[in-house]
C-alpha cells in the first residue's frame, strides 16, 4: 500500500489560520436532528446537544460540525425555521465555552448566514451550492471557508440505483465544475475544501474505490475531507448496526489518510483520535514523543 505525501494548505478563518496536511484534522459530528441515520436523535435535546459538543471538544476535535437537517438516504428537507431553531442556540453556546472552529452543515443560505453571524467559521454544503441559489452569495460575502461535496441527485433519490461510467472521474469533474461556479461568483478557490461524498449516491463498491484511490482527487489541488463515519457501506461489509461501526470506520479512514485525506469527519472523536495518531505516524514512518 503506497502512502501519498499530502500537500500542505492553509485555510483562513475569521480570527486565525488553520493548517491542513501536516497532521490529519478531526471534524467531530454534532447532529441535532430527530432522524439522523446514526445518532438517532440522541442529541436533539438542547442540553444533551450542548453536553455532547463539550465532549467532542474535550476528546480532541479540531473542528465541530453542527447540523440541523438529516441527509440520510430518503430524507426530506427540513424547514429553514426548524433548522435555525436547532443549530443557532448550540453555536452561540459553543462560542461561549470554546474557540474551536465550527462548521455549519447546511444547504440553506439563510441557515449558513445566521450560523456565521452566531459564530460559525466554515460552511459545509452537501449540495455544493446547488440546492439554494443564495448560498454562493453567502459564501462569497462572508469569506468563510467552504466545503463542497459530491452527491448524485438529492438525499431523497441518491441511493436509487446510482450508476457511473467512472466514479472518480465523474466526482472530479463535478467538483471542478462546482469550484468554477463558485469562483465565477466571488468565492476564492483557495477557500474551498472538497469532499467526495461517501454514501451520497454510491454503491458499496463505489465507496470502496473512492477511498482506496482517494489520491486521484489531489489533481484538484484542494484539501480533501473524508466523511465515512458509520455509513451504510460499512454495515453491508461487517453486518454491524450504525453504533457498532467505529472499527470499520477507522480502517476506512486509515486507507483514506494514506491516500491523501487531510481531514476526517467522525462521530466518536476519542476513538478516531487514536487511530489518526497511528495512521499519521505510519505515513511518516517516524515518531517523536
Amino acid at each position: 500500500m503506497s502512502v501519498q505525501n499530502r500537500k500542505l494548505y492553509t485555510i483562513k478563518l475569521r480570527d486565525r489560520v488553520i493548517e491542513l496536511g501536516r497532521r490529519t484534522l478531526i471534524m467531530g459530528i454534532l447532529n441535532i436532528t430527530p432522524d439522523s441515520f446514526s445518532d438517532g436523535g440522541r442529541f436533539q435535546d438542547y442540553d444533551r446537544a450542548l453536553a455532547r459538543a463539550g465532549e467532542l471538544i474535550d476528546e480532541g476535535a479540531d473542528i465541530l460540525d453542527v447540523g440541523g437537517e438529516s441527509t440520510r438516504p430518503g430524507s426530506a428537507p427540513t424547514p429553514v425555521e426548524v433548522e435555525l431553531e436547532r443549530v443557532l442556540p448550540i453555536i452561540r453556546e459553543v462560542r461561549k465555552i470554546s474557540d474551536i472552529p465550527v462548521s455549519i452543515d447546511t444547504a440553506k443560505a439563510e441557515v449558513a448566514r445566521k450560523a456565521l453571524e452566531a459564530g460559525a467559521d466554515i460552511i459545509n454544503d452537501v449540495s455544493s451550492l446547488r440546492f439554494d441559489p443564495g448560498m454562493v452569495r453567502v459564501a462569497a460575502d462572508s469569506g468563510a471557508p467552504l466545503i463542497l461535496m459530491h452527491m448524485l441527485g438529492t438525499p431523497k433519490t441518491m441511493q436509487e440505483n446510482p450508476v457511473y461510467q467512472s466514479v472518480l472521474s465523474e466526482i472530479i469533474a463535478f467538483l471542478e465544475e462546482r469550484m468554477k461556479f463558485a469562483g465565477q461568483n466571488g468565492v476564492e478557490r483557495s477557500r474551498i475544501i472538497v469532499d467526495p461524498g461517501i454514501g451520497f449516491g454510491k454503491t458499496v463498491t463505489h465507496n470502496l474505490k473512492i477511498i482506496r484511490d482517494l489520491e486521484a482527487l489531489s489533481c484538484m489541488d484542494r484539501p480533501i475531507l473524508l466523511a465515512a463515519s458509520r455509513k451504510r457501506f460499512l454495515g453491508s461489509i461487517t453486518g454491524r448496526p450504525e453504533m457498532q461501526r467505529e472499527l470499520g470506520t477507522a480502517v476506512a479512514n486509515a486507507f483514506g489518510i494514506a491516500a491523501g485525506a487531510h481531514m476526517i469527519r467522525v462521530h466518536d472523536v476519542a476513538f478516531h483520535r487514536e487511530a489518526v495518531l497511528v495512521a499519521d505516524a505510519l505515513g511518516r514512518a517516524s515518531f517523536s514523543a
